[in-house]
């Protein structure tokens, strides 16, 4: 060691971080091992009936399922995603092949690799998931539909078309002429597939390990096997002649529409795919190991070197599968070892299984992968999107999928979600009435420049020297609208008249204004640091704290006073009549009504350092908190109660760092009742409360997240708590702040995760698509 090297052996690791973990002797867990195998007894049917349904050589879709879970289980960035061929790419795929054969097919899925790694390198992961989920819902529902209908005539014993308008029409004759072997398989496997999961019992519990999927195919073969079944199987030529990847033939423009169609479909299903697995990660039950989330733009190089890699051996594209990805999570796998040796399996039974795979019916492949498609249709997105106002995007994709072809459809669906989007922007209704010699202007929906001319209308209705209230009902203001509406109301008042501006209770967001040389925040324009707002230049002394003070109530009489006053005015006649009551830190950077986008009226709010609850009969407590839980519970009726702790918290810092003994301040003796969520942090660490998706950055935030928790249990311990969550009337729940991050946490059903709630306000939904 240099002799200017500092000591390591004063510093271990950081100040306040748990010890690092030690290494591991094992580089593979068991978890992994049991995930692998559970992965592979699924990809192996799927894999095989997906290449049936393109119509692919067979051992393409066992090419594609090895380097899906070897390539792009090792290069891509989420680790417990397992990819190989999906029924989402099977229309595509069989398109493909009917246009330009196989090896020119293998070739554009070179091609649509390389334009993934292009893809990843510039960065763009994060703008496929733009893409309005009616879109990528209906695109899968039609992909759904169209294999669905194409394996019916491999179930019947016939084969398909390529235009689903043709199997369609073909159908009525098929099922005049049906061949019994392949019905009757094709029956046992749908039968095994559907009822399987639903065997009751503790011996259920027991067989429901194997997965179904397995079970179907292999019931079917070996009633096949044993009855002397005449029916096609599955044919597995020689690896000797197995056709690898040709250059492309063909209009230079369709080529590149293939390739594009081939890229977008991959990248969006493996991106979605993703981001669904961290929501599983994040709430799967039991000892968690940490996982990080999901690298997208790591997750498209990985799948562009898949696709890469699989279109040159003779594979079919390659992308994230929801199915088996979520077999991997709920079967405990920890790491990308798990997909990874779910690839090694694949190529064992690819080179040591081919005459127990030849043995297999294609009607039993057929009838597996048609009940995939069937259940790509989920009632659940259809709900979703109906719920949403957005069933004619998901339509629209739908049908253009079917009958015109996946990037058509898709560009379909697009094209409608515009066309609805400005449909709704421009649906600006705007009424005029006087009552009582006061004239009211309603305005409902977004108000942007395309309603300018009706609302400049409107305002002229109202006379000179006349009291007009304007109702904003909308939730956006554009700049435009914002100047019309403020030179009317200049000019208004300038002529003696008085207004009034009146939005709804949540607030208008408005596009910024110009600026101003008093103050930059305007009453409509979201939150600002108003600590800068009356700085006349960046090098402007700071005022005085009493001059602050009188600045900004200056700024609230004239600005925001005339905008809120209806409201509070209401509120005063009716009094208080807040649905939750917030308890939380009283550390200046928790704004409650920034973070939880509430007004006047909505939060009863109790602050303390630490945001502590004291457990109720202690000799010497505190009985204000106390007073405000049983008033806000018992008299103002609350329906839920808020535990919220932040980042970087002082109270906790300080309850980390105390020593024994000293002078019992006021502080201090405040202090100690955060003193059982020390001990809580003491105890069993496989107990820790932890955030989604990561472990707690040290031992402060691990402290503040405990504190939440052990909180909310003092809480129960308070008469009046206990008898509203006995009688069903009230909800406790617990928060996490990061201040630096602006990210708010929510405490699951478990107790001891912290889900990150996104911005179109979900927390975690379980990956529901099969595919």
């Amino acid at each position: 060691m240099s002799a200017c090297a500092p000591p390591r052996a004063h510093h271990p690791h950081p100040p306040h971080s748990p010890p690092p973990a030690p290494r591991r002797r094992f580089l593979v867990e068991g978890a992994d091992l049991s995930a692998c195998v559970a992965v592979f007894l699924i990809a192996l049917p799927l894999s095989l009936g997906i290449a049936l349904a393109t119509g692919a050589p067979l051992q393409a879709g066992l090419v594609a399922a090895a380097v899906g879970g070897l390539v792009a289980g090792r290069l891509g960035g989420s680790p417990l995603q397992v990819s190989g061929p999906a029924a989402g790419l099977t229309v595509v795929t069989a398109d493909l092949i009917h246009r330009y054969g196989w090896q020119a097919t293998c070739g554009i899925t070179v091609l649509a690799g390389l334009a993934q790694l292009g893809l990843g390198c510039l960065r763009v992961a994060r703008g496929a998931l733009a893409v309005s989920p009616a879109v990528v819902h209906g695109m899968l529902a039609g992909i759904g539909v169209t294999i669905a209908v194409a394996q019916l005539h491999i179930v019947l014993g016939s084969s398909p078309d390529s235009s689903v308008l043709a199997n369609l029409r073909a159908l009525p004759a098929q099922l005049a002429d049906l061949h019994p072997a392949a019905v009757s398989m094709s029956a046992l496997t749908l039968t095994l597939l559907l009822a399987w999961p639903r065997v009751p019992g503790r011996a259920g519990r027991l067989l429901r390990r194997v997965p179904a999927a397995l079970v179907a195919v292999a019931g079917a073969t070996a009633t096949a096997a044993l009855t002397g079944l005449t029916l096609p199987r599955v044919d597995l030529p020689s690896w000797s002649s197995h056709a690898l990847a040709g250059l492309p033939e063909g209009p230079v423009l369709g080529i590149a529409a293939a390739v594009l169609t081939t890229t977008l479909v991959c990248s969006v299903q493996s991106l979605l795919g993703a981001v669904a697995v961290d929501k599983l990660v994040a709430a799967r039950s039991g000892p968690q190991t940490h996982v990080g989330r999901s690298d997208l733009d790591r997750e498209l190089l990985g799948q562009g070197a898949a696709n890469i890699v699989s279109g040159a051996l003779g594979g079919l594209p390659v992308a994230g599968v929801a199915v088996r990805s979520s077999a991997n999570v709920r079967s405990g796998a920890v790491s990308r070892n798990s997909t990874m040796l779910h690839g090694v399996l694949v190529v064992v039974a690819a080179l040591l299984m081919i005459p127990l795979l030849e043995q297999i019916p294609l009607a039993s492949l057929a009838a597996l992968v048609m009940a995939v498609g069937i259940q790509m249709v989920s009632l659940h997105h259809i709900r979703t999107v109906t719920r949403h106002r957005e069933v004619l995007v998901y339509a629209a994709t739908t049908l253009g999928v079917v009958f015109l072809g996946v990037l058509e459809g898709v560009a379909l669906g697009v094209a409608v979600a515009v066309a609805l989007a400005l449909h709704r922007l421009t649906r600006t209704r705007i009424t005029h009435e006087e009552k009582e010699g006061v004239h009211h202007l309603h305005v409902r929906g977004q108000l942007t420049f395309l309603a300018v001319p009706r609302l400049s209308r409107a305002l002229h209705l109202v006379p000179q020297g006349a009291h007009a209230v304007v109702e904003l009902d909308g939730s956006f203001m554009d700049h435009a609208a914002y100047e019309s509406l403020q030179d009317w109301q200049s000019a208004h008042t300038a002529r003696g008249g008085s207004a009034e501006l009146a939005g709804r209770r949540g607030g208008v967001t408005t596009a910024d204004p110009a600026p101003s040389a008093v103050c930059r925040c305007r009453p409509w324009t979201p939150w600002r640091n108003h600590q800068a707002c009356f700085a006349g230049t960046p090098s402007a002394p700071v005022a005085p704290a009493a001059r602050e003070l009188a600045r900004g109530i200056s700024s609230f009489q004239r600005n925001t006073a005339p905008l809120v006053r209806a409201e509070l005015a209401r509120l005063a006649r009716e009094g208080q009549r807040p649905s939750q009551l917030f308890l939380t830190c009283a550390d200046s950077r928790l704004v409650t009504s920034m973070i939880t986008s509430s007004g006047p009226g909505d939060l009863f709010v109790v602050r303390n350092v630490g945001n502590l609850v004291p457990p109720p009969g202690e000799e010497h407590g505190d009985d204000s908190v106390a007073a405000a839980i049983e008033y806000a519970v018992e008299v103002l009726g609350v329906r839920s109660i808020t535990v919220c702790g932040h980042s970087g918290c002082g109270a906790m810092q300080a309850l980390l760092t105390a020593e024994p003994g000293g002078p019992q301040t006021p502080l201090k003796r405040w202090l100690r009742h955060g003193l059982p969520s020390l001990a809580r942090l003491a105890g069993d660490r496989r107990a820790r409360p932890r955030l989604a998706g990561r472990a707690p950055a040290d031992a402060v935030e691990q402290l503040c997240l405990t504190n939440v928790v052990q909180q909310l249990e003092h809480l129960r311990a308070h008469d009046s708590v206990a008898r509203a969550l006995a009688a069903g009337a009230l909800e406790l729940h617990g928060m996490y702040f990061h201040v630096g991050e602006a990210q708010a946490y929510l405490l699951g059903r478990t107790g001891k995760v912290f889900e990150d709630v996104r911005d179109d306000g979900s927390a975690v939904e379980e990956l529901r698509s099969p595919v």
